[in-house]
C-alpha cells in the first residue's frame, strides 16, 4: 500500500511487518515493545507476549503498529466477552484476566505518580468493580446523518479513528435493560419511524426499574442511606455497583482529617458532601452547572440534610467568600477529566484545609495537580485506585492529602 502523503519513513517503512515482544501497558492500554531501543505501541497485544504487528504511523520518538498475530500469548490471555472488541473504541482489557487488570492499573498510577510528581509512594491495591460486565447504568450510542434517507451503524467510535462508527446491537458492560431498550431504539430507527435530518446522540440510563431516554426526565439512584434524583442527561457516577464502597472511601478519608466542616468542590448534584452530612456540622458544596446545584439543593430536602448548603460558581471563584476556618475544613475535589485549573489550586492553597481528599477520573491531571499541592506544603497519604469501569482503560483515584504542620 502506498503511504499516506505525510508519512514519516523512519525508522520503519509504512506497513513495515516486525515481531517483537511486549514488556509493557501504558495507561491508555497499549502494549509497549522495543526495537533496538525504539518504541513501538501495540493495541490489543500483552506483557510478556510475542506479537507481529504492522507499523502504520513514525512519530518523533516512537510509532504506532497494529497487531496482526498473536506468536506467543501470555498467560493471563482469555477469550472476549464482545464479538465487537478490538473494533469498538469503547473497551481495551476484555482480552486481559481481570485480576490481571486490577494489577496492571495500579502499577499505571504507581508509574504515574513516579514519572510526572516525582513520588516514590506506595499505592493501595485496586478496589475490584463487583460486576465485571452488565455494570455500566449509563450508555450513549450515536449514529451520522442519514444517507439517502436510512441511517447506518448506531453505535460507538470505531478504534483508531475520530468520526468512523461502529455498529453496536447490545454492548455487554450495559445493564442488560439498558440493551433491551437499545434495541427497540435502534428497530424503531432503522424502521424509519423517526425522522433524523442530522445525526443524533441517544440516551439509556437506568433508573430503578425503568431506562431514561430523554435528558430531563429524573433519574433515581440510592447510595447507602441516601437517595439521589438528577436529570438523566447530567453527570452522576454510572457504575452504582462499585459506588457505595467508592462513597464510602471518600468519607472515611475526610472524616479521618479531624476536620469539623466539609467543602465539596464540583460537587454536582451532592454525592458525596450529602454522603458527608451526618460526620460534620456543615457541608457547602459548589458547582459551575445551575441544573446541578438546583438538583443537589432538592437532594438535600429530600433526605432530610439541614447541615448542606449548594452554590452555583466556578470552583476558581469558592474561597473568595468562604468564611469557614481553614485548619477545621477539609475539601472534597473531584473535578472533570482536565483537572484542576491552576487558579484553583493556588487559592485552595492560600486557603489552606487541613485536609484534601481528591477524586480522579483522570490520574495523569491528578499528579499534574498534585505537584503544584506538594509545593503547597500538602502530604500526600493514601492513594487508593478504585476499579469503576472494568474492560477499560479508565480508573478513579482517591489521594488522601493534609497540610504539613510547617505550612500551617
Amino acid at each position: 500500500m502506498r503511504p499516506p502523503p505525510k508519512f514519516n519513513p523512519h525508522p520503519f517503512s509504512y506497513h513495515q511487518e516486525l515481531e517483537v515482544t511486549i514488556e509493557s501497558l501504558t495507561n491508555e492500554g497499549n502494549g509497549v515493545a522495543r526495537v533496538d531501543g525504539w518504541v513501538v505501541f501495540v493495541p490489543f497485544s500483552l506483557p510478556g507476549e510475542k506479537v507481529r504487528v504492522r507499523v502504520y504511523r513514525n512519530h518523533k520518538n516512537y510509532s504506532d503498529a497494529d497487531l496482526i498475530e498473536v506468536i506467543e500469548p501470555s498467560a493471563h490471555r482469555i477469550p472476549t466477552v464482545c464479538p465487537l472488541f478490538g473494533k469498538c473504541g469503547g473497551c481495551q482489557y476484555q482480552h486481559l484476566a481481570y485480576e490481571e487488570q486490577l494489577v496492571w492499573k495500579r502499577q499505571q498510577v504507581a508509574e504515574l505518580l513516579k514519572r510526572m510528581a516525582h513520588i516514590e509512594h506506595p499505592v493501595e491495591k485496586v478496589i475490584p468493580s463487583p460486576r465485571q460486565y452488565g455494570y455500566r447504568s449509563k450508555i450513549t450510542p450515536h449514529f451520522h446523518r442519514p444517507k439517502n434517507g436510512s441511517v447506518a451503524e448506531i453505535g460507538f467510535l470505531r478504534v483508531g479513528t475520530r468520526n468512523a462508527m461502529i455498529d453496536v446491537p447490545e454492548c455487554p458492560i450495559a445493564m442488560p435493560q439498558l440493551n433491551e431498550s437499545l434495541r427497540d431504539q435502534r428497530k424503531a430507527i432503522l424502521n424509519g419511524d423517526h425522522n433524523f435530518k442530522n445525526g443524533a446522540t441517544l440516551l439509556l440510563r437506568a433508573s430503578e426499574d425503568r431506562v431514561l431516554t430523554q435528558s430531563h426526565e429524573v433519574a433515581r439512584e440510592k447510595v447507602g442511606a441516601i437517595t439521589f434524583e438528577f436529570q438523566a442527561g447530567d453527570f452522576f457516577q454510572n457504575n452504582p455497583f462499585i459506588l457505595p464502597a467508592f462513597v464510602d472511601h471518600v468519607v472515611t478519608e475526610a472524616r479521618q482529617t479531624g476536620a469539623r466542616h466539609l467543602v465539596d468542590a464540583y460537587c454536582g448534584s451532592g454525592l458525596f458532601g450529602l454522603s458527608a452530612a451526618a460526620h460534620f456540622e456543615s457541608v457547602i458544596g459548589i458547582e459551575i452547572s445551575e441544573t446541578s446545584v438546583a438538583k443537589a439543593r432538592h437532594n438535600a430536602a429530600l433526605n432530610d440534610i439541614t447541615n448542606a448548603t449548594f452554590t452555583a460558581a466556578s470552583a476558581e471563584r469558592l474561597f473568595e467568600g468562604l468564611v469557614l476556618p481553614p485548619g477545621e475544613t477539609v475539601v472534597v475535589i473531584d473535578p472533570p477529566r482536565a483537572g484542576c485549573g491552576e487558579d484553583f489550586l493556588r487559592q485552595l492553597a492560600v486557603y489552606g484545609p487541613s485536609g484534601l481528599v481528591y477524586v480522579s477520573c483522570n490520574p495523569p491531571t491528578q499528579m499534574r495537580d498534585l505537584v503544584i499541592l506538594s509545593e503547597a506544603g500538602y502530604k500526600l497519604g493514601k492513594v487508593q485506585p478504585f476499579d469503576l469501569f472494568p474492560q477499560t482503560r479508565h480508573l478513579e483515584c482517591v489521594m488522601t492529602l493534609t497540610r504539613s504542620a510547617a505550612s500551617h
